[in-house]
């Protein structure tokens, strides 16, 4: 079992940047994938950013050249920085850990609101 505690989220304006932070304890294997997720009202979740434990990274195209993905391995530690943000981008943000194990094992952090005024 992985756990995971998520913090950063908040209330910024158009054009301002967040910066989320998750960190897993537990059974934390040296291979794995860390990363963001998010889901708005009404819509389905999806895939922010994520990032391997060699540090190969994957974007959504919304986010691209406005978020970074981010970690510390010896803190089991992701960030995601997130610049310019936009009234799109308000939703609940979730932490994920995948072992890339067979069969596939994620675990998933309590989630973080993310709110953007416009």
């Amino acid at each position: 079992q992985v756990q995971l505690v998520e913090s950063g989220g908040g209330l910024v304006q158009t054009g301002g940047s967040l910066r989320l932070s998750c960190t897993a304890s537990g059974s934390i294997f040296r291979i794995n994938t860390m990363g963001w997720y998010r889901q708005a009202p009404g819509k389905q979740r999806e895939l922010v950013a994520s990032i391997t434990s060699s540090s190969t990274v994957n974007y959504a195209d919304s986010v691209k050249g406005r978020f970074t993905v981010s970690r510390d391995n010896a803190k089991n530690t992701v960030y995601l920085q997130m610049n310019s943000l936009k009234p799109e981008d308000t939703a609940v943000y979730y932490c994920y850990f995948d072992r890339m194990s067979i069969p596939r094992d994620v675990s998933w952090g309590q989630g973080t609101q993310v709110t953007v005024s416009s």
